[in-house]
C-alpha cells in the first residue's frame, strides 16, 4: 500500500472541491438515501442531497450537472463481505468477529493504523473518483458497543473512531462529510463534521420484525435535545433524520415528517431496504 496518494488524484480531488464550493451550497433542505441502481434519475429531481451507496448506485454526471449534492456510503465500523476491499481487509487481519445482526458484515479494529491508511489512500480516493462530492460514513456505533462489551479486549475503540474521522478530516479538509449516528463519539467530532444522521431516532422495529412502531417520546426528545445542542455549539452544522415506516400509511409517514421538522431536522422515511425512492405525503 502506498503511504502517500498519487499527485494525480490529489489534483483531481483539489479541483472536484473547487467545483463543489463554487457550484453547489452545503445547505441541502431536501434529501433521500437509496442504495441500488434500479431508481431512473428523474426519481431524484425533488431532492438536493443524495445519498448512494458507493458500488450500486444510478449514474452519477446527469445528476451533478443537475445540481444535486451526493455523498457515497463508507462504512468505517465494518465490512460486509461483498465489498471490493473485504479480501484487503482480511489479508491486513483487520476483522474482528461477524456481526451477528448483519450476517456476511465483520466489525472493523478501528485501533489499527492499516485501516487508517487503507481508508485514506485508497477508499475515500476511490470514491471521489466515480464522482461523489463527499462522504456519508456508516457503523461508527460499533466501535462503543464493542468497548462496552468487552472493555479489557476492546479497549480504546471509541478513541480509534475518533482518531479515524479526525484523520479523515485533516487529510481533506474540504470534504463534506455525513456521520450516522456515533452519537457518544460525537462531543469530539463536531468541528470534523459537516452533517449528522440521526437514524431511527423517531421509530424503530416492532419485536418481531414485520414493521416498526414510534420511539417512547422521552427517548426520542433527549436524542434531539442533544443533537440540537451539537447545532447550537456549531451554527453550520446541518442535522438529519432517517426513519423507517409502512409505505402505504401516509399518515403514519406525514407524522414522522412533522415531528421530525419541529425538532430541527431535515427528514427521510423509507423501508429498511432503501432500495426505492419514497417521496414525501402530500398534506
Amino acid at each position: 500500500m502506498h503511504t502517500t496518494i498519487s499527485r494525480n488524484i490529489l489534483l483531481w480531488i483539489s479541483l472536484v472541491l473547487v467545483f463543489f464550493h463554487r457550484a453547489t451550497p452545503l445547505h441541502a433542505e431536501s434529501w433521500v438515501v437509496y442504495y441500488s441502481d434500479k431508481e431512473p434519475e428523474t426519481r431524484f429531481e425533488s431532492y438536493s442531497l443524495l445519498v448512494f451507496d458507493s458500488q450500486y448506485h444510478p449514474p452519477l454526471e446527469r445528476l451533478k450537472e443537475r445540481g444535486k449534492i451526493i455523498l457515497g456510503y463508507l462504512s468505517l465500523g465494518e465490512v460486509e463481505n461483498h465489498r471490493r476491499h473485504f479480501s484487503t481487509v482480511t489479508e491486513q487481519k483487520l476483522l474482528l468477529m461477524e456481526n451477528e445482526d448483519w450476517p456476511g458484515s465483520y466489525f472493523i479494529d478501528v485501533r489499527n493504523p492499516v485501516w487508517t491508511e487503507l481508508v485514506i489512500e485508497v477508499l475515500i480516493p476511490e470514491l471521489l473518483q466515480q464522482g461523489f462530492h463527499g462522504l456519508f460514513i456508516d457503523t461508527l456505533d460499533n466501535p462503543g458497543y464493542l468497548e462496552d462489551l468487552d472493555p479489557k479486549r476492546y479497549r480504546g475503540m471509541r478513541q480509534g473512531g475518533i482518531h479515524l474521522v479526525k484523520a479523515i478530516r485533516r487529510h481533506y479538509p474540504e470534504l463534506p462529510i455525513m456521520i450516522n449516528r456515533g452519537f457518544d463519539l460525537l462531543d469530539h467530532l463536531i468541528y470534523d463534521v459537516d452533517m449528522i444522521l440521526a437514524e431511527s431516532t423517531r421509530s424503530l422495529p416492532d419485536p418481531d420484525g414485520k414493521g416498526h412502531h414510534l420511539t417512547p417520546d422521552a427517548e426520542y426528545e433527549a436524542t434531539a435535545a442533544k443533537l440540537r445542542r451539537f447545532k447550537e455549539i456549531r451554527p453550520r452544522l446541518k442535522l438529519y433524520s432517517l426513519d423507517y415506516w409502512d409505505p402505504t400509511d401516509a399518515k403514519g409517514q406525514a407524522l414522522i415528517y412533522r415531528q421530525q421538522r419541529e425538532h430541527g431536522f431535515i427528514p427521510y422515511v423509507s423501508t429498511i431496504e432503501l432500495n426505492q425512492v419514497f417521496p414525501e405525503p402530500s398534506p
